[in-house]
């Protein structure tokens, strides 16, 4: 969705006219894909992070305009609401310092950014979602001025036939809400991880995201709290679903989604499926025939499908197209050095788990994945799921004692530096001692203290800014 668009008024004939430009390039995509046209190389690795711009009493602060101007930072952008903004990474091959090189770089957009956040009476904060954020602050008054995000609140209330979106959340405690507009998703912020993968092997990959996901937001978990409410572990999870869903002609398909099944041959299916089974949102047509090559209707539509692992087609210097996976399950924060050890801990387990000679998704169906996933997201650290022997863990004791280990041997794999190997998932191995993540902080804290949500904000941010570790923090 980081694509502008001119207009957000659409008539039918330009759905028709995108319709007809995202089947062309469907078809050209299966081209590619059967005459082996994507870009061959090592993995490359990149990596998105959404925070929050919070004003002095630690609540949104609607200033991204300003702030952004400030930034003048190209890798820098906005969100859907005024108080979030993104940070983006140069793209690193995965290979030798790459961890030490994301770290640095990050540390430094990071410190920079919260220079110039406090130089507007503002703060920068990483966290899936933010304790003090109202549902009021959630409105369109407060929607960044982009055509894009208007046109598509316009085009998902017309799918739903402009009825409210219904938030019904049960975790530890209960949230039944309901919503007028898509401004409730920017409640949700993430850390996305990206990987470049070789098109023989993008199937394997995309399964083994899927696999991970489970694992992986469950340690990463940092969103108990919304509206003041104690829901899941990552209530990110529930809340970007039902935010973006609830349209009546599409309500067997949603369009934030774990998916519909593993890829079989190749991610072409995704594609297909796009074309075949999703609504148009943005009809925004291209005329230049000579752009249809750069696939900008068929990326406009897949940036309004947002699977938990998404798969992507970009573009190299020269023009050729590459494969890469999005996996979106990860929670932004708690510090810039946590983000690193989970981008760590998703590298090394995916190497071996898309390498390794036999294929994890014919030991674990695609149903069990998806239920592992939910599971997870609801019961964080706490959670027990099937894994690949047809065992049921404690998630905690198969991150330890099955997963941490082979994340040590996926990075080897990658060629990756062992002292950064050894460090950034040591953060991990610490994690799981104390088993104390983001969310169990957060509970911790509110246990200790109560429910002042501003004062949990304020804490949090102050260790945030010592960039220790969220197993070093204390209440």
């Amino acid at each position: 969705m980081g694509q502008e668009i001119a207009t957000s008024h659409f008539s039918d004939l330009d759905f028709c006219r995108f319709r007809e430009k995202l089947a062309q390039e469907t078809a050209l995509v299966a081209q590619w894909f059967g005459q082996q046209h994507f870009v061959r190389h090592d993995e490359v690795a990149g990596m998105e992070l959404e925070a929050w711009l919070v004003d002095k009493n630690f609540a949104p602060a609607p200033w991204n305009e300003r702030y952004l101007t400030a930034m003048a930072d190209p890798l820098m952008v906005p969100e859907l609401a005024q108080f979030n903004v993104e940070l983006n990474s140069s793209p690193q091959p995965l290979v030798g310092n790459a961890l030490r090189r994301m770290y640095h770089e990050l540390t430094q957009t990071w410190a920079h950014g919260t220079a110039v956040a406090q130089t507007l009476g503002a703060e920068l904060v990483m966290i899936g979602i933010l304790p003090t954020v109202q549902q009021s602050e959630l409105c369109l008054k407060h929607m960044s001025p982009l055509v894009r995000y208007r046109a598509l609140n316009e085009q998902m209330l017309r799918l739903r036939q402009s009825q409210p979106i219904r938030l019904q959340i049960q975790g530890r405690e209960v949230l039944n809400t309901v919503h007028d507009d898509l401004m409730v998703e920017a409640a949700a912020t993430s850390f996305q991880v990206h990987l470049q993968v070789n098109p023989e092997q993008a199937v394997r990959f995309y399964n083994a995201a899927h696999i991970l996901s489970a694992p992986m937001v469950a340690v990463a978990a940092n969103s108990p709290y919304l509206f003041g409410r104690d829901l899941w572990a990552e209530t990110r999870i529930p809340l970007f679903e039902q935010a973006v869903s609830g349209c009546s002609t599409e309500a067997h398909l949603q369009r934030v989604t774990f998916g519909t099944g593993y890829a079989e041959d190749s991610l072409l299916e995704c594609f297909q499926e796009n074309q075949a089974l999703y609504p148009i949102l943005l009809p925004m047509c291209t005329e230049d025939t000579a752009t249809d090559e750069r696939l900008n209707h068929l990326r406009l539509h897949n940036g309004t499908i947002w699977r938990w692992n998404r798969p992507l087609i970009g573009f190299e210097s020269d023009g050729k197209p590459h494969l890469r996976l999005e996996h979106r399950v990860i929670p932004a924060g708690p510090s810039v050095v946590d983000n690193i050890a989970n981008a760590a801990l998703f590298y090394g387990l995916i190497q071996v788990l898309a390498t390794q000679e036999s294929a994890p998704e014919y030991q674990l169906n695609f149903a069990t994945a998806r239920n592992n996933f939910y599971t997870a997201a609801q019961h964080g650290l706490a959670a027990q799921i099937r894994w690949l022997d047809g065992k049921i863990w404690p998630v905690d004791l198969l991150l330890k004692e099955k997963l941490l280990p082979l994340a040590y041997q996926g990075l080897d794999l990658l060629g990756l530096d062992a002292v950064d190997r050894d460090y950034f998932l040591g953060i991990m191995a610490a994690r799981l001692m104390t088993g104390q993540n983001g969310t169990v902080w957060q509970r911790n804290f509110v246990q200790k203290y109560g429910t002042n949500m501003h004062e949990l904000t304020r804490v949090y941010l102050k260790h945030q800014k010592s960039g220790a570790a969220v197993h070093e923090w204390d209440g």
